[in-house]
């Protein structure tokens, strides 16, 4: 690994083209590497697992909202979009649309927490609706992938964005651009403009996940995909980007991030060294925001030794920055304390999760946030006497290197009304790869199955789950098919409308 530096240029200080960071990055796509098993086994798991959530949420209003828009694009050459028949193809940028909304709607795939925060498997949906249309092979879409998930992590362990109130997409867009180059097999200078135009279009504000927080939330990251698409495609036709995007004078890191001044160190692989960020990676067992993953496997182990909740009388989580900030009472967010909030809302509060799991000992994606579970008067009531404050120490533990010294979770000190106390952590979620529980294989097929259940018939499952399984040897005609199917009754809308403009 190779730590590069990365500052501002002055106009009058000419930065070479070979020292930019999205040169760099560009490097990472264009050269050759050797796909270790390990990480085969990793890409296929979250194939699965994006499949899963995906399948779930088919009926949700986002993700039928989305899979309308792209059923007005129909392209007999082109994409799968979850739920519909693989005969049927769509442009490959409003499949990516479709699915990389169905992926993220339920905030229930995969996650890499370092400088800033990312689901790394939103770079999936817009490199496979590439293959699919592009008739890409399995070989193929493995190393746009793997591109994709090393880029995205490297720039989230360097560079945080959240400190600057801007969204996570920034890193993924340009991730997405460069995996998309990789499975192409573009040159350096085009991935280059690819990733720079992908950066100048993809800053954007973190309201998004603050206040009352709406559907866009799901799409932020498909709205990513289709916009990386969009810039590989024209910088293919020669066309050009801002540049240096990232260095420039008045480009991101000068007035998005942290000022003229500011300076980063990025770790990327050397040419031609196997690409093994996606192992960093972890998905969550439950539906929630990962932070709350700890805490919800930790309010279950702690629910057997509370015998009346009406007897609390305060829950204090001792837990990280982030945590504090973003899902908890530091965020001073108001709709994270009330039972009508949305779902997105919901997921963003650790107050409510906390609670909710403390209650059942157990968190379902569907029914912890149903509106009458939010509403329930006994747990409105211990949800409100729940509060967060940063610990420095998980805040040390939240951002360091080494991942196997990662905590995300938190203390709980529950106080009762007769003044006794129970206190208990836990660092890392139970599905975590340093977790009681890692997540293997046949978890991620278990999941799959549980949140399909009903939908997706059985022969159907195991053509898809076979296909995954065998990714590398897949023929582009397989790649085309590497979706999964419905029974066409079961989903909400399965042809074109005249709701919009489309």
């Amino acid at each position: 690994m190779i730590k590069h530096a990365v500052r501002v240029y002055p106009s009058k200080e000419k930065i070479e083209r070979k020292d930019q960071l999205a040169w760099k990055l560009a490097e990472i796509g264009s050269a050759p590497f050797a796909v270790e098993n390990e990480v085969l086994d990793m890409v296929v798991n979250r194939i699965i697992d994006n499949a899963s959530v995906a399948v779930a949420s088919l009926n949700r209003r986002p993700v039928a909202s989305a899979r309308a828009m792209a059923l007005a694009h129909p392209r007999e050459t082109g994409a799968a979009v979850f739920g519909m028949p693989n005969e049927r193809g769509f442009d490959c940028e409003w499949a990516a649309w479709a699915n990389g909304t169905a992926v993220r709607e339920l905030d229930f795939h995969d996650t890499f927490l370092a400088a800033d925060y990312s689901h790394p498997g939103d770079n999936i949906p817009p490199i496979l609706a590439v293959a699919q249309q592009m008739r890409k092979s399995g070989k193929e879409l493995l190393r746009g992938i793997a591109v994709g998930y090393e880029i995205h992590v490297a720039l989230v362990k360097a560079i945080c964005l959240h400190e600057f109130k801007k969204d996570h997409i920034a890193h993924l867009c340009p991730a997405q651009a460069a995996g998309i180059g990789a499975l192409l097999n573009l040159p350096t200078e085009t991935i280059y403009q690819a990733v720079q135009q992908a950066v100048h279009v993809s800053f954007t504000t973190r309201q998004s996940r603050k206040g009352e927080i709406s559907s866009w939330k799901a799409y932020a990251p498909a709205h990513s995909g289709k916009l990386a698409i969009e810039a590989v495609d024209r910088v293919m036709r020669g066309e050009g980007a801002p540049s240096p995007i990232y260095e420039g004078e008045d480009s991101v890191l000068a007035y998005m991030l942290g000022g003229k001044d500011s300076r980063y160190e990025v770790e990327l692989p050397s040419p031609g060294e196997p690409l093994r960020a996606i192992l960093e990676t972890y998905t969550k067992e439950h539906s929630a925001e990962y932070q709350s993953q700890a805490l919800i496997d930790l309010a279950r182990k702690m629910k057997p030794k509370i015998a009346d909740f009406e007897s609390i009388e305060s829950v204090v989580i001792h837990t990280s920055h982030h945590t504090h900030y973003v899902i908890g009472t530091g965020a001073g967010d108001p709709q994270k304390m009330d039972p009508n909030a949305s779902r997105e809302t919901l997921d963003h509060s650790i107050m409510y999760i906390f609670a909710v799991a403390l209650q059942d000992g157990t968190w379902h994606h569907a029914h912890s946030y149903a509106p009458e579970r939010a509403k329930r008067e006994d747990t409105v009531r211990l949800w409100r006497k729940i509060s967060t404050v940063e610990d420095e120490q998980w805040t040390r533990w939240y951002h360091e290197q080494d991942p196997d010294k990662k905590r995300f979770g938190g203390r709980v000190e529950i106080k009762f009304k007769n003044g006794e106390k129970l206190i208990d952590e836990l660092g890392v979620a139970d599905a975590h790869p340093a977790g009681a529980r890692p997540f293997k294989r046949a978890d991620y097929v278990r999941k799959f199955d549980s949140l399909t259940e009903g939908l997706v018939a059985k022969p159907e499952r195991d053509r898809f789950i076979s296909m995954a399984e065998n990714l590398a040897d897949l023929s582009p005609a397989q790649v085309r098919a590497l979706n999964v199917q419905i029974d066409l009754g079961k989903l909400t809308s399965h042809e074109r409308d005249d709701k919009g403009i489309f």
